[in-house]
Order: structure tokens, then sequence, then C-alpha cells
């Protein structure tokens, strides 16, 4: 994991050491052992973008804490030029950027996902909330549930993400546009 990545486990187990939340607590608040979390908060397991959003809510903070260290300031509006959205190179061939971090008590989490093609499965994960995805570059196979489906450039998709589901590239590079709202 790169030096920039690594610092959000340590921001979440400072914080959860200042408010102090046992480990066990902020397990049962994600549905896990104890053990699967201190991999997270350890930096030894990714995180992924789900999870980062609950240990968000379970610390009472925004996400955008985790992710840059700093409080949103913006609560009429926010403007994020093109290129600087927050990124988060998750892991080799998957990255995000968030392109409404600045904006306080969010309810929609917008971001710009790039995908590598890779020979591997998506992990499949679920969360709250809704999603939304919309393809602005190449093909991108989404899996809801037993159902897959490849979108090309202007597709789009709405989902019950509690179904478990993952995006994978078909062409050798994708971008698409999703948002979630937990």
């Amino acid at each position: 994991m790169n030096s920039d990545l690594l610092q959000i486990p340590k921001r979440i187990k400072e914080l959860r050491e200042i408010l102090e939340i046992p480990v066990d607590e902020m397990a049962t608040g994600l549905e896990i052992s104890a053990e699967e979390y201190e991999k997270l908060e350890s930096g030894e397991k990714d995180i992924p973008i789900s999870i980062l959003y609950k240990i968000a809510e379970l610390l009472g903070i925004d996400c955008t804490v985790l992710m840059t260290g700093d409080e949103p300031k913006m609560g009429a509006y926010t403007v994020v030029r093109n290129g600087d959205g927050v990124k988060v190179d998750r892991y080799e061939g998957y990255s995000f950027e968030s392109l409404a971090y600045n904006f306080k008590s969010r309810s929609m989490n917008p971001m710009l996902v790039t995908l590598n093609k890779k020979d591997e499965k998506p992990h499949l994960v679920s969360h709250g909330g809704q999603e939304f995805n919309y393809v602005i570059l190449g093909e991108v196979k989404v899996t809801v549930g037993r159902n897959s489906f490849v979108l090309k450039e202007g597709d789009s998709i709405y989902f019950d993400p509690s179904l478990p589901h993952g995006q994978e590239a078909v062409s050798e590079i994708t971008k698409f546009i999703t948002v979630i709202n937990e």
C-alpha cells in the first residue's frame, strides 16, 4: 500500500483511540471480526470505500477527514476542477477521485472511478443506500447479485448496493462516475 494510502488507517486508529472506541465496538458496527478490523486499521488489508464511509459514520465524522485529514468547508456549493478531486489509489488498477469532498453534510458521494483491465474478477462488496454508475470511457462489466451487465460509454446503471456488486474493466482503461447515497 502506498504511503499516502497508509495515512487513512493511521487516521482511523488515531480517531478511534481519541474517541476511546474499542476495536470490538468498531468491528461490531462494521459487522466484521475484530481480527478483520485490526487488519484494516493496520493497513495490512485494503479498506473498501463502502467500509471507509461506514467507519466515518461510526466515528461521527465526514469521510473527507479520513481521506485528507481536513474537514469539508463548503456549505452552499463546491467546485472541483478537472483532476483536483481527492484521489485514492485503492490498489493497482483501481483508483477513485472524490468529486465533492469539500462539501459539508453531503448526502451523496460522487466519485470518478478509473479501472484498468485485469485477469482477476472483482471482489464483490455490499453497502447501504443506493448507487448509480455512468460510463464515460471504455466498457465496464458491472455485477449486481447474480446478474452482470457490460456497459459502454454513455450507459448507466442504478442499483441497490446491499446486493453483492463489483465492477471490472472490459477495455484496457475504463472510467465511470459513481454516485453513492448511503
